[in-house]
Parts: structure tokens; C-alpha cells; sequence
């Protein structure tokens, strides 16, 4: 009987594992997971799960897999990839085979230098479990110290203060949300913040983060030490590249893919956050994407491809972030963009619009209250994908409506 492996059991690999069957296959489908729970979405961790303490946002319920006829194991790592020998070895010692193998092994968080073993007081924030320790100390009459002002950071630090904790950010640039959002969008989300009440210190370097039984410490390199009751670090994630790296796999920023998701081995592919690939729209740039749609989009593409099919990549890059009662989406990737368009719209909400030295339009980055930008997010996802060159003062005017320059 053909056998299909997917290490990791995330939103990625649990999407592909349904995808087969969905598309027929008829052979036997193994998903493997080192969390004792099924597949969970990790989205909500820093948001329902910290703010409501609510159980763990199942892809699907333990039924559905088995009526699908999906092995499910989890709270079992895999150890070794025997490429050769097309099996996986368990942290049992048990052999799996395969005939194809997906690897959807996700990322962890990047540690903060030095720091080692387990801390009591300084948290990093990746699994349910993870969420459930942060919670304990998200009350009134509690001090946090984030370390990190990305999208992870920032939704933790406003989780926070709907909890009534008080918080303090710190980040090592100049500003927050340094990695591919307009510093326009940022300042919104900063002045959000800072109106909440958090406290925002940008450009600090820290010299150590301690701990003792009673309290938690920042250290900054200009004197200062903040005196918290617990620290999250949250200062970006690594892919879990060891298994594919061990077993002979090409890695550059992720396990390596062509445009099918297929790796330097015929007989494995990757997908999701551990994995990095050429996205044709950028002219065959790679890149890795920490992002819930794009491991929903890739888990599909994976499952078509594994049973043959030759479907390149072809989704934008998309990603979105609650602060507060605001919502902030991006489209596409700025990188190299000459002009830079601004559509104003209601509620303080707006758009900017990036295009390159042609016209192209290769991104957009917007914000505003609920879902004031997301339709015409949608549709400047669209014109990217369809390499729109749209008359910058049309984009500029709020009159014009986007469905227009997309049919143009």
C-alpha cells in the first residue's frame, strides 16, 4: 500500500492530510506530532487563549480524522529521516515507511542570547501550553516586560492590558514592526499602544535578562533595569530545519523547495513555516513565511503535489494582525519598491500602496478599525498577482474603486 508521512502535526500538516483524502488517495496517511493534542491553530495563542483561557482551537475533532482514515500520533517526536531507506524513526525507536514524506515541522522561537534551560520568570510563546504559563501572570498588579516589538510581541503586550497587566516593551531598532511594515502603519499601532498605556522603549540594548525566585530583570546596557513580575521573549522564530539537514536536504533560510514544494530529495517535500521558496511574482526570490495562510495554502499545494501534480506556487504573501480594535494587513513584499501611494479612508483608516520603478504594484500595507481595509487588501492581492501597473492618483483617490483598476 502507498504510504504518505507528514511530520507535524500543525495547521500545515494537518491541512495536507485531509487534502489527500479530499483529492482521493487512497493509500495509508500518517501524521505525526510531538504536542499531546491534535493539531491546534496558533493564532488565537496570543490573543483568545491569553486573554479567555480557551482550550486549543482544533484544526479538526479526533472523529473527523478517523473517518478520514488518518493515523494520527502525536506526543511522539521524530528522531531520524533515513532517506535511503525512506522511513522516519520515532523517539520510541519505531520505524515508519514511506513512499513520500512531507515535512511540515514548523518553527520555534528564537531564543534571547545566553539564556538556557528552562526559566521560571522568562517565557517564550509558541505552544498552547506556553500560553497557559504567560497567563497566570496576565492579572492586575502584574508588570510584563516584552522583549521584542514584532507582530508576536505586540499582540501579547495589548492581550496583556485587556487583562489589566502593566506592560513594558522593549525593542532593539528604532522603531517597532521594522520587518516589512511602513513606518506610517507603525506609528499607528505605536500610539495605540502607548494610549493603552503600555510603555514602548525602542533602540534599547539589553545587557541580560536575570531572574530570581521573586522577580524578573531587564538589564540595559544604559544603566536602566526593569523590574518585572515575568519576561516573554518574543524576537522572531527559526524553522526546524535538524531532521532535513540530517538527512543530506539542501537548506538556505528553511529547507530549500522548488516552486512544487519538492526538495533536494525527490521522494520528500516541505512545507509551511520550516521551509523557504521561490515566489515567481518577486522574479524567483526565496523566501520563508511565517504566516497561518500560507501554511493552510502550502498543506494544500503539498497534498496535490505529493499525489504528482506539478502545481507551482503562485499565492501573495499575506499576513494580519489585531491590535486592539485595530487590524493591520499586508499584501505582498515591499522590498524594492520606489513609490509608495497613500489612499485615505474612513475612521483614520488607510492604505498604502508600493509599486516599483515600472509601476508594478508589489505590495500593500494598510490599517484601520475592524475591517475597514480588507476588502480592498483582497483586492490589491489580486492586482499583485495579476502584475497590475494602476495609475498611482487612481490608487490615491478614495473615490476610485479598487474592483475598477483590477478589471483594467
Amino acid at each position: 500500500m502507498d504510504q504518505i508521512v507528514i511530520v507535524g502535526a500543525g495547521e500545515c500538516g494537518a491541512r495536507a492530510a485531509f487534502a489527500l483524502r479530499e483529492k482521493g488517495f487512497k493509500g495509508k496517511v500518517t501524521l505525526i506530532g510531538a504536542e499531546s493534542v491534535l493539531p491546534y491553530e496558533r493564532p488565537p495563542l496570543s490573543k483568545d487563549a491569553l486573554l479567555h483561557g480557551h482550550e486549543p482551537k482544533l484544526v479538526s475533532d479526533a472523529a473527523r480524522y478517523t473517518e478520514a482514515g488518518i493515523d494520527v500520533i502525536t506526543g511522539m517526536s521524530v528522531e531520524s529521516v533515513d532517506a535511503a531507506a525512506r522511513s522516519v524513526r520515532l523517539s520510541d525507536g519505531y520505524n515508519v515507511p514511506y513512499d513520500r514524506l512531507l515535512l511540515a515541522t514548523g518553527a520555534r522561537p528564537r531564543p534571547f542570547p545566553g539564556l538556557r534551560g528552562s526559566n521560571w520568570r522568562i517565557k517564550t510563546l509558541r505552544t498552547h501550553r506556553d500560553a497557559v504559563l504567560i497567563r497566570e501572570s496576565l492579572q492586575p498588579g502584574k508588570h510584563i516586560a516584552v522583549i521584542g516589538g514584532g507582530f508576536i510581541g505586540l499582540e501579547l503586550a495589548a492581550t496583556a492590558r485587556k487583562r489589566g497587566a502593566s506592560v513594558t516593551l522593549v525593542e532593539g531598532l528604532p522603531r517597532i514592526l521594522t520587518r516589512g511594515v511602513p513606518e506610517a502603519v507603525a506609528e499607528v499601532v505605536a500610539e495605540r499602544h502607548k494610549a493603552e498605556g503600555v510603555n514602548i522603549i525602542c533602540g534599547a540594548r539589553i545587557k541580560a535578562l536575570e531572574e530570581t525566585r521573586a522577580e524578573a530583570r531587564v538589564v540595559l546596557e544604559d544603566g536602566r533595569t526593569i523590574r518585572v513580575d515575568m519576561i516573554v521573549v518574543g524576537i522572531g522564530a527559526m524553522p526546524n530545519t535538524e531532521l532535513a539537514s540530517e538527512a543530506g536536504l539542501k537548506i538556505e533560510n528553511g529547507i530549500a523547495v522548488d516552486e512544487h514544494l519538492r526538495t533536494s530529495d525527490p521522494h520528500i517535500f516541505a512545507a509551511g513555516d520550516c521551509c523557504s521558496f521561490p515566489l515567481a511574482h518577486y522574479g524567483g526570490r526565496r523566501v520563508r513565511l511565517e504566516a497561518w495562510r500560507n501554511a493552510q495554502d502550502q498543506g494544500l499545494l503539498a497534498a496535490t503535489n505529493l499525489l504528482g501534480g506539478k502545481e507551482a506556487i503562485a499565492t501573495v504573501p499575506w499576513f494580519w494582525s489585531d491590535q486592539y480594535d485595530l487590524t493591520l494587513q499586508i499584501a505582498g513584499i515591499a522590498d524594492g519598491t520606489v513609490i509608495t501611494v497613500r489612499r485615505n479612508m474612513a475612521d483614520g483608516a488607510f492604505i498604502l500602496f508600493h509599486l516599483d520603478v515600472t509601476g508594478r504594484l508589489l505590495a500593500a500595507s494598510g490599517i484601520g478599525p475592524g475591517n475597514a481595509i480588507a476588502r480592498d487588501i483582497r483586492l490589491a492581492e489580486m492586482m499583485i498577482a495579476n502584475g497590475a501597473r494602476p495609475d498611482p492618483l487612481a490608487l490615491a483617490a478614495p473615490e476610485t474603486k479598487l474592483k475598477s483598476l483590477l478589471a483594467a
